[in-house]
This record gives structure tokens, C-alpha cells and sequence, in this order.
């Protein structure tokens, strides 16, 4: 795992960050790791973005019935 240290954090960020740990019962080194976690997921794409891409990976495939599925399952 890689680490990372930033340097010349103004003041307030530093007060607004520790008081965000504070508030969320984590460590201030918690807190960063998931803001930057939270930042990088969400640079990766929206929501929308993630599902268009696996529509189209899934087109032209069968996917079957589900709903037939579960009645052929419960006449079992």
C-alpha cells in the first residue's frame, strides 16, 4: 500500500479536517484516506456512466426470464 504526505496544508484546512474526524469517530489519517477514496471513485464516473457501460457490455446477450425462472422454481 502506498503512502503519502501532503505538505503546506493551510490552517483552517487542517482545524476543518480534524474537526470532520472528529465528528465521524475516526483517526485525522481515517479521515483523509476516505475523502480521497470518495474522490477517486467518484472521478472514475457517475453512476449513469458505470450502468451505460454495462448495457453495452451485456448487449446482444441472452439473459433468460427471470420471472419465468421463479415460476418454473415454484411449481417444483
Amino acid at each position: 500500500m502506498k503512502a503519502l504526505s501532503i505538505r503546506n496544508l493551510p490552517d483552517d484546512v487542517y482545524e476543518a479536517l480534524k474537526k470532520m474526524a472528529a465528528d465521524n469517530h475516526r483517526s485525522m489519517q481515517e479521515q483523509v484516506r476516505c475523502l480521497i477514496e470518495r474522490e477517486a471513485r467518484l472521478a472514475r464516473g457517475s453512476g449513469l456512466e458505470v450502468a451505460r457501460a454495462w448495457r453495452l457490455r451485456l448487449a446482444g446477450r441472452s439473459l433468460g426470464d427471470t420471472v419465468e425462472d421463479v415460476r418454473q422454481d415454484r411449481e417444483r
